[in-house]
């Protein structure tokens, strides 16, 4: 009788397992595609198209496996069950994301990702731009994972970015860098990086801004953190994205002398706007889009700081669009160029821009993204 018992149950299991499953796959099957998923901020992968050539060389398969995660049906709550789970179970990395102390989400970037190859490949490319435009100074600022150590888990492994930097003084000159770690690190018990993004703050920018004017000997602008006003507590960024958690929203800030009426922007040579900030930004997802529009692959703004008769060329990640407004001060005019968006030649343009002595040369990213993206021909 008991083993009739057992045996019942395991086919009740199975049934009902074959129930669900069947369930689910017409679900998927009736259900429309989506193109943007608005809770990790990105496009979803879409259906295939099955031709011969792609089956034959397994890019279908691949693919195919790649949409069939994205548009399984109520992916965002098992997502968010799977997250839930593994916290549960105490893990401390899941989905490549550190659950850090006091609410920090921080990415994790293993060193095995960073090969000597890449490397020597955007430090050869770094070093052809400095050759061509002497007076080039490069900001590469370090991610949460390399300044924020106190609030990672234990034994928790991040990429050098240290060593970087002190490869970039070996190839380009001690001249050409500015340091951000001593800095950054002076301030890392004040919210220099979102908690659930991987973007540092306004208030971390401003401090990169600090060390960029003693680089520059160039007189600081009078911002005072204390001014910082927020204009949005409900920004929950790329990380959160990634784990689908209720958690505490971040908050966006800015220096309220930077909004001003008299700034004009052209994006991509043709749409012109005012200011610095889009604000129909913080009624999305993707809140730090606030800061300049999002990512542009050509941007010029004049700053209406005539007086300064001096101008800016910026080649740059995301990360320079909360630092642009802080720096506009000390420029007429600043031309920004994102090479992940540009796909013309790199010095064909510069050649138009940097015309003369009144023209600087700033390249800002994160290290993890110059390693990435910073590419040109």
């Amino acid at each position: 009788m008991r083993l009739e018992n057992e045996k019942f149950h395991q086919g009740l299991t199975v049934a009902l397992l074959a129930l669900l499953l069947l369930a689910l796959t017409a679900a998927d099957l009736v259900k429309p595609d989506r193109l943007f998923s608005e809770t990790e901020n990105r496009i979803l992968a879409q259906k295939p198209e099955s031709s011969l050539e792609n089956i034959l060389s397994g890019g279908y398969e691949e693919d195919y496996e790649s949409y069939a995660t994205d548009q399984f049906v109520s992916r965002d709550r098992w997502v968010a069950m799977k997250t839930r789970m593994d916290i549960l179970l105490q893990k401390k990395l899941i989905k490549g994301v550190y659950l850090g102390q006091d609410g920090y989400l921080i990415e994790q970037h293993l060193p095995g990702n960073y090969d000597q190859e890449k490397v020597s490949k955007r430090l050869d490319q770094l070093l052809g731009l400095t050759e061509q435009y002497p007076g080039t100074m490069v900001m590469l600022v370090p991610t949460a994972d390399n300044i924020l150590v106190d609030k990672l888990p234990p034994h928790a492994v991040s990429f050098d970015q240290r060593e970087l930097l002190a490869r970039v003084r070996e190839k380009i000159g001690e001249e050409h860098v500015l340091d951000l770690f001593p800095i950054l690190e002076k301030h890392r018990e004040e919210q220099i990086y979102y908690r659930t993004d991987h973007h540092w703050t306004t208030l971390g920018a401003y401090y990169g801004y600090q060390q960029w004017t003693r680089a520059m000997d160039y007189p600081p602008r009078n911002f005072d953190p204390q001014d910082l006003v927020t204009v949005s507590d409900s920004f929950l960024g790329t990380l959160h994205s990634r784990l689908n958690l209720p958690m505490e929203a971040d908050e966006i800030q800015i220096f309220p002398r930077t909004v001003s009426s008299r700034v004009r922007v052209v994006y991509d040579f043709t749409r012109e706007a005012v200011g610095y900030y889009e604000p129909s930004y913080l009624e999305t997802k993707n809140q730090y889009g606030y800061f300049l529009d999002d990512n542009h692959g050509f941007v010029e703004i004049d700053t209406a700081y005539v007086a300064q008769d001096r101008e800016l060329f910026l080649i740059k990640d995301s990360y320079a669009n909360s630092l642009i407004p802080i720096l506009a001060p000390h420029y007429e005019k600043i031309y920004v160029l994102d090479l992940r968006y540009y796909n013309g030649s790199l010095f064909s343009l510069m050649e138009q821009y940097v015309t003369g002595e009144k023209v600087d040369v700033l390249v800002v990213y994160n290290c993890i993204h110059f390693l990435e993206d910073f590419s040109y021909r």
